[in-house]
């Protein structure tokens, strides 16, 4: 069985090498923006990238998908770190218990596929996934406003954000807007004079090689200022002693709590991408494999520190308009950001936290679904509260619970809709 999960087509190397490295270049710049945006940092994000883009390209089951940290899926990540050193009372002491988080959440993503639950994803409502999903893009953006400022986020999530609004007078930098604006510029601009190169990818080399040059005076914080110790270079530690944490019954409950939410995203996340690249390739995706590579990357990555992750739309396209055909092109563009590791690791500390706001600003603005709520008046009313009550709890309460009450409403109202059709032909009748 090993054997079937191993076996790579080497016929498409050419569009594959192509497809994987363009793959690999785009994934550099988001992969450290996910990682800063947690308390793990910027190199956890990219440990991330490696791990389940080598793992799930070698095991899943979409030839060309390209895995790693996605928006929802850190957004998430961050919020067990967050929960996990409030319990534990330092951040060494939640390691171990954010590890087994994460490690527990590839297990149980990797048990979907056993298990054959990856037929059932397509039965979530519409609603409930728009509205999540800008509900993530909203939250990104909200908690990226302080550091496009220059300041570090407030706690106390969205909320916290919100309600210190009136401090960026007393906090704000003027070099730290500068570089987030202009990041952004470059992003949404750049692809008007070439698409050859990612605009994200130009703007995090060339805005951190300008600031290293004219702003390494205090102007401005950088990742290597905010990265307790510096930032780790060569190959990442392997962690095995967070199994401990599985015996303490106090914290079993949270663990087993956010590690099914989690595996649970990232289920949903990687298969909707997986339909995404159906479309484009004109094949069949195999879900039960996809899951089981996706679950084998997020436990890979668990044991190495890195940040959890599934399927990313965005490169898997990019992949595909760029040659790549079969699971090589994920291997590579894998590969690529292992090299890069070992090669520039000491040159990531000097990426400033202010061109990261700015790609995660970008990546906040684009999973919003406009298409959704654009259509918002003409869509039945039952599924636009739905998405507008789960976009708001998504903001305002917790992940959760906006998923949790999202799908009951949703359940509720069908059920509704039902009964009033067979009472309605029932009375024709």
């Amino acid at each position: 069985m090993l054997k079937k999960y191993l076996q790579l087509d080497f016929s498409h190397i050419k569009g594959d090498l192509f497809g994987g490295l363009t793959a690999g270049i785009v994934a550099l710049p988001l992969a450290l923006a996910f990682g800063a945006q947690t308390e793990l940092g910027a190199i956890a994000g990219l440990y991330g990238a490696i791990a389940i883009g080598l793992l799930a390209a070698i095991f899943g089951g979409t030839p060309i998908q390209i895995s790693g940290p996605t928006a929802p899926m850190t957004v998430v990540s961050a919020v067990v770190i967050s929960e996990a050193i409030r319990f534990a009372g330092s951040f060494e002491a939640a390691f171990p218990i954010i590890i087994a988080t994460f490690f527990l959440a590839g297990l149980i993503e990797l048990l979907f596929g056993v298990f054959g639950l990856g037929k059932y994803i397509k039965y979530i409502p519409y609603p409930v996934v728009s509205g999540f999903m800008s509900g993530i893009g909203v939250i990104i953006i909200i908690t990226q406003i302080f550091p496009f400022f220059g300041a570090s986020s407030p706690g106390g999530g969205t909320v916290g954000v919100i309600t210190s609004l009136g401090n960026i007078p007393s906090v704000f930098n003027i070099f730290s807007v500068l570089l987030a604006s202009t990041t952004i510029g470059i992003i949404y601009f750049f692809p008007k004079i070439t698409k050859a190169v990612p605009g994200s990818l130009v703007a995090l080399v060339t805005i951190s090689l300008a600031a290293f040059f004219f702003l390494s005076g205090g102007e401005v914080t950088f990742i290597k200022d905010s990265t307790p110790g510096g930032v780790p270079t060569g190959l990442p530690a392997v962690h095995l002693g967070f199994f401990s944490v599985f015996t303490d019954t106090s914290v079993l409950v949270l663990i087993l709590e956010y590690a099914f939410t989690l595996g649970a995203l990232g289920a949903i996340d990687s298969l909707l991408t997986s339909v995404v690249a159906d479309n484009i390739t004109k094949t069949k995706h195999d879900s039960n494999r996809e899951l089981i590579g996706q679950g084998i990357g997020n436990m890979g990555s668990a044991l190495i520190g890195g940040l959890p992750g599934a399927g990313a739309t965005m490169r898997t396209v990019i992949n595909a308009n760029s040659g790549g055909k079969t699971r090589i092109s994920g291997v590579i563009a894998g590969a690529l950001l292992l090299a890069i590791l070992l090669g520039l690791g000491t040159l990531v500390g000097n990426i400033p936290n202010a061109v990261l706001a700015g790609i995660l600003i970008t990546v906040g603005i684009s999973i919003i679904d406009y298409k959704g709520f654009r259509h918002i008046r003409k869509i039945p009313r039952t599924d636009a509260v739905v998405m507008v009550v789960v976009l708001l709890l998504t903001v305002f309460v917790g992940l959760l619970e906006a998923v949790a009450i999202g799908m009951v409403m949703a359940s509720l109202l069908f059920m509704k809709t039902v009964s009033d059709v067979v009472d309605h032909r029932t009375r024709s009748a």
